[in-house]
């Protein structure tokens, strides 16, 4: 699920500030670039923090409902959930499988990575492609 979340940005000495509203947590970059990717790398793993936890994702609030300090920015990060935790959940779940025996023989005489082939295969399935 992709959606655009509000943002505040605060100038600090050295960089900014990011309070996300719709979390309620803050984050911080060197300059505002750094900052809104470290806000889009909050929202990202508290999203997914959200969904493993089977919490709902909250609604985006409007731009207007955000209230900011003077000299504050506001504006929206777009996250897509889902390629988010493509990208960062990299942890290995064990699965087993049954296949016809000839084909698990040829497959070991062929030094094939069984591992590497069954990940291919779902992600040909899937129709989800490596960036």
């Amino acid at each position: 699920m992709k959606n655009s979340y509000p943002i505040v940005l605060t100038p600090e000495e050295k960089g900014f500030t990011v309070y996300i509203p719709d979390f309620d947590i803050n984050t911080e970059g060197d300059d505002m670039t750094e900052a809104i990717e470290m806000a889009r790398d909050a929202i990202g793993l508290m999203g997914i923090d959200m969904e493993d936890d089977g919490k709902v994702l909250p609604n985006p609030r409007t731009l207007k409902s955000v209230s900011a300090a003077e000299g504050a920015i506001v504006s929206l990060v777009d996250v897509d959930f889902a390629e988010y935790r493509r990208k960062n959940e990299m942890k290995a779940v064990k699965k087993n499988c049954t296949l016809p025996s000839w084909l698990c023989y040829e497959a070991e005489k062929a030094n094939i990575n069984f591992s590497q082939a069954l990940q291919a295969a779902l992600k040909r399935e899937l129709h989800i492609t490596d960036q």
